[in-house]
């Protein structure tokens, strides 16, 4: 032990230098100046409120994507002691003192800086020189849009690291399979690829495409495996089940864990309650929680209830009815029963309430002692305040004339009778004596009269119905679908007429469908013929914009048509036994194009289908991997296309007059993507690429 003591403990480790400076000048090419403009920028605005959110303990849910992003961006809030205290209303509103700008801006600025040298390892992961790698990792480093999106409290650059710490943790699993299969760092790799993978798809939903990218990879490289004689039956099943447990079982348990995490950190009531399930709702503190507290459980005839629909599509609504009756002729023209109109409708309103009626009594309010309803119990539905009663009968439904209209029934002393008695359904029972309760019991109302089952049909009225959603008598139910169930929400026991009851001020949906004036089409990221105004300096005439550098851009798609083209010129070559390429080369030449081609297909065509507004930053990821691409394209041509050694130093003197030209633009770019200086009018015509390309072309 004392001789151990004697020696000197030294610890020896490889560095490699080039990782250490492009790790440093990412660094200060994002986080410098990070916390200018001291101002909401762009859509800092849209995930701003969220921030405050996670502050403040308050639940949100944002239909655009899972909660991972957010909680980063929260992260970085709580970090620089954020009490989410601030208006997120307007781009351009001055951030108060107690705003952390340069901590909220932080987390998406370091995965902008660390995307740099993943992308220098992911080239030289592939085999490719340093050069290569160098040459990406540069381009990287440079490109404005990148840098742009990387510097403010957006979700972008947070997205490209987890996808190319995907590919790059992937490849590392995969190169150390040939030397040693199950050892620690073979684990390591291979899990770190499952929490990559799950990582990007739980910050937008777009990662999914670079996860479907990493399994089609790892599909062809375990198809192969299976066929390798030399492993036995036992090590080829460990090796998928392995595989199937890292990158199927991983993500979905962390993706799931993002929201469980999520639940347990926004535990207020907030504006989003209402998209959720009543008893969801009632689990909040305040809100919802605050209003049912201390109701009753068991429903009795005489209760005062609010019904909502257990199915929530496609909008969370109540049941609901008000004076206007449905038109005698319908656009199309059939008939109605001119009967008092029965919607469901998405917003708390007075005409939500009902009262829950014992047929073979007339009063309204609750008795004592109490009779609480069960189920197969038959009710009466009266209107709070009209006092007419829930009614259906043969009369097809103004939108849907399989079903059967349901109204508030009218006197009118014609020969329609009343049809007003409904059975309690309790789906969710334990046994057939159980009673109705409040939020826990999701129940079915069937029509006594005909067997028809109120049910949400889910279609919009016509301007007669005010657009709130049509409810109907379904006679052809199969199953105990969600639109045919219905919980109470908020309860009371009547102890007066229901017209004592008190107007709920409604809450608002948000809807935007109208296009944004910087939105654009994906046939226009390629050609980068749009930008983004991010910023305005509200005195000077200094901005940042999200615009891409055009020698980067147009290169790296020529790059993508070059390699297709190749790909498909060897391997018809290959097909008449002509190899152009060594079968080492010919293997590496395909596995980059699958991940780098690969990748940007599926983080680009897919926007083709979308119906979405789409901007220009969604062609980011893309992007991304066309400029791990590119390089290697030109080193290619380098190695197996050049036939000479003049060749190949021309063509590197070409390659080196290139990156002198995007450096040269990225610089004449840099004051739209820090916006720290003001623009002359000259400057200011270069904000479209075409105008700065002319530009440039006169300086030259």
């Amino acid at each position: 032990m004392l001789g151990v003591l004697k020696r000197p403990i030294v610890v020896t480790a490889d560095v490699n230098l080039n990782v250490v400076a492009l790790t440093g000048m990412g660094l200060l090419s994002r986080l410098w100046q990070l916390s200018y403009p001291r101002a909401v920028v762009f859509d800092e605005v849209y995930y701003g409120q969220y921030i405050s959110f996670y502050m403040k303990r308050i639940f949100f849910l944002d239909d655009s994507g899972p909660p991972f992003g957010h909680m980063l961006l929260a992260l970085g809030g709580y970090l620089g002691g954020f009490d989410g205290n601030f208006l997120w209303n307007r781009i351009g509103a001055e951030y108060t003192s107690n705003v952390p700008v340069w901590s909220l801006r932080l987390l998406p600025a370091l995965a902008g800086a660390l995307s740099i040298p993943m992308a220098y390892q992911i080239v030289t992961e592939l085999h490719f020189s340093h050069s290569a790698a160098m040459g990406a990792a540069l381009l990287m480093l440079m490109e404005n849009a990148l840098i742009t999106q990387s510097r403010l409290m957006l979700l972008e650059s947070l997205l490209i690291f987890f996808n190319l710490l995907a590919v790059l943790s992937y490849l590392k699993f995969f190169n150390s399979q040939k030397h040693s299969p199950f050892s620690l760092q073979w684990w390591f790799w291979l899990v770190l690829t499952g929490v990559a993978c799950a990582c990007a798809i739980g910050i937008k939903y777009m990662g999914v495409f670079t996860y479907f990218l990493v399994l089609g990879v790892a599909a062809v490289h375990a198809w192969h495996l299976i066929g390798d004689q030399t492993l036995s039956n036992v090590c080829v099943f460990f090796h998928l089940l392995a595989r199937v447990v890292a990158l199927l079982g991983i993500p979905v348990i962390l993706y799931l864990l993002f929201f469980y995490v999520h639940l347990m950190l926004v535990y207020r009531s907030g504006p989003h309650d209402q998209i959720m399930s009543s008893a969801f709702q009632a689990s909040l503190e305040g809100g919802l929680a605050r209003i049912t507290q201390g109701q009753p459980l068991e429903v009795a005839f005489g209760s005062q209830v609010t019904l909502r629909s257990v199915f929530g599509k496609p909008l969370p609504c109540w049941l609901h009815s008000h004076q206007s009756t449905y038109p005698m002729i319908y656009e199309n023209g059939r008939g109605s029963s001119h009967q008092q109109q029965v919607t469901c409708y998405p917003f708390k309103d007075v005409n939500n309430w009902w009262i829950v009626k014992d047929p073979g009594r007339h009063q309204l309010v609750v008795n004592s002692p109490l009779r609480p309803v069960r189920h197969g119990d038959v009710v009466q539905l009266v209107h709070g305040m009209t006092t007419r009663l829930l009614n259906t009968h043969d009369v097809a439904a103004p939108l849907s004339p399989h079903a059967q209209e349901v109204s508030c029934y009218i006197d009118y002393n014609i020969s329609m009778p009343a049809q007003n008695l409904w059975r309690v359904d309790i789906v969710n029972r334990e046994s057939d004596r159980e009673v109705w309760k409040t939020i826990l019991s999701e129940v079915r109302f069937v029509h006594v009269n005909t067997s028809a089952i109120l049910k949400l049909s889910g279609a919009h009225l016509p301007d007669w119905g005010f657009q709130q959603l049509e409810v109907v008598g379904e006679k052809l139910s199969r199953g105990h679908h969600g639109s045919m169930m219905w919980n109470v929400e908020e309860h009371r026991y009547g102890k007066t007429e229901a017209h004592a009851l008190l107007q709920w001020r409604m809450l608002t949906l948000r809807s935007e469908d109208s296009e944004h004036r910087y939105s654009s089409t994906p046939l226009q990221w390629v050609a980068l013929d749009t930008s983004i105004a991010y910023w305005l300096h509200p005195t000077t005439s200094a901005q940042i914009h999200l615009l891409g550098n055009i020698v980067i851009w147009a290169s790296a798609s020529l790059a993508t048509a070059a390699y297709t083209v190749l790909f498909f010129w060897y391997l018809l070559r290959r097909r008449r036994s002509i190899c152009d390429l060594p079968e080492d080369a010919w293997r590496q030449w395909a596995l980059t194009g699958a991940l780098c081609v690969g990748g940007w297909a599926l983080n680009y065509l897919p926007f083709f289908l979308m119906e979405k507004t789409l901007f220009l930053y969604h062609y980011l990821p893309a992007l991304t991997f066309q400029i791990l691409l590119l390089p290697v394209v030109l080193q290619h041509v380098s190695d197996h296309l050049c036939r000479s050694q003049v060749q190949r130093s021309l063509f590197s003197a070409l390659v080196i007059a290139w990156y002198s030209t995007a450096c040269h633009v990225s610089n004449m770019l840099r004051p739209l993507t820090y916006g720290d200086r003001s623009l002359s009018p000259s400057e200011l015509q270069a904000l479209r690429w075409k105008d700065s390309w002319d530009i440039l072309i006169r300086k030259h």
